[in-house]
């Protein structure tokens, strides 16, 4: 199980809207890798970034053929090229940009995608749905 990150500070003159938070700084995690993090208190999933360059794609942790993790060793969520989020339990693949299954069981559904952004090199999540 992932641990939680550590906290990081906001720095002075730096808004949040409102339900944003900070994850983690941009260089946390790896170009072209990927980062889970445990469910937020009182929620049930949690959920993952995957980072190109400078963006980040962040989705729920959720096969949706069946609702398993899609990692079975901690942040490995992309393929072996790291084109695709796979699952490891189905073999499932899904694009990077919109959590579109492009192969597997779920093949036209799609992973659900929560909304981040980075700003100052902070990897910020917008405020989630509600289960």
């Amino acid at each position: 199980m992932n641990e939680p990150p550590a906290p990081v500070a906001v720095p002075p003159g730096f808004a949040l809207a409102e339900g944003e938070r900070i994850l983690c700084q941009l260089e946390d995690i790896p170009d072209g890798g990927a980062k889970g993090f445990p469910a937020p208190p009182g929620r049930f999933m949690g959920f993952f970034l995957v980072r190109q360059g400078e963006a980040v794609f962040a989705y729920v942790n959720s096969c949706p053929h069946i609702g398993v993790p899609l990692e079975w060793v901690p942040d490995q969520f992309l393929d072996a090229k790291r084109e695709f989020i796979q699952c490891s339990t189905h073999n499932a693949f899904f694009r990077i940009a919109d959590g579109y299954c492009v192969g597997g069981p779920c093949t036209g559904e799609s992973l659900e995608m929560l909304p981040a952004r980075v700003a100052g090199g902070l990897v910020i999540l917008g405020a989630e749905p509600e289960d």
